[in-house]
């Protein structure tokens, strides 16, 4: 499975915090993350000073990864919900359109129903954002190839490992 990396517009970024606060808010959670699946943090809401964004991030890409691969042992092409329980803080992680993994992180305060419910409805506003933002990048990728001509990338790519070489 490739690893992908998300690219998001500005306007695009504020709309997809206030959708992970008010998830926060309304699941009752004690932070939201959204990760890409190379591992990288694209946003969060809620505390996260006391965690190690970059390994976290890192390691819930690579047990979504794993899961994946678990999931096509068994005969499933993914699954897109995990759940991990643990005494004090529990995890619930979500794919949302195919290349982005949110993770709601949340204390006995709540339930697992009320974030399975909650993170139901966000994963829907979300995946009507990403699909937005996955057109704005094939547009704004068309407009640069008609710019450039499909040459140039093929010729820069040769370039590139001509450097290396």
């Amino acid at each position: 499975m490739p690893f992908e990396s998300v690219n998001i517009f500005e306007q695009d970024f504020w709309e997809i915090n206030e959708n992970l606060e008010m998830l926060r808010k309304q699941a009752n959670a004690e932070s939201v993350l959204l990760i890409d699946k190379a591992g990288q943090l694209i946003t969060s809401a809620g505390d996260v000073s006391e965690i190690d964004i970059s390994s976290f991030a890192s390691l819930s890409a690579a047990d979504f990864a794993a899961t994946s691969q678990l999931a096509l042992l068994i005969g499933e092409s993914e699954f897109n919900t995990l759940f991990h329980q643990g005494k004090k803080l529990s995890l619930y992680v979500s794919v949302i359109s195919q290349s982005v993994i949110l993770v709601v992180i949340f204390s006995q305060r709540t339930t697992l129903g009320l974030v399975r419910l909650k993170v139901n409805n966000s994963v829907k506003n979300l995946e009507m954002i990403f699909r937005r933002i996955f057109e704005k990048l094939g547009t704004v990728k068309e407009e640069k190839e008609q710019e450039f001509g499909e040459d140039f990338f093929e010729e820069a790519d040769s370039e590139i490992d001509n450097l290396f070489t």
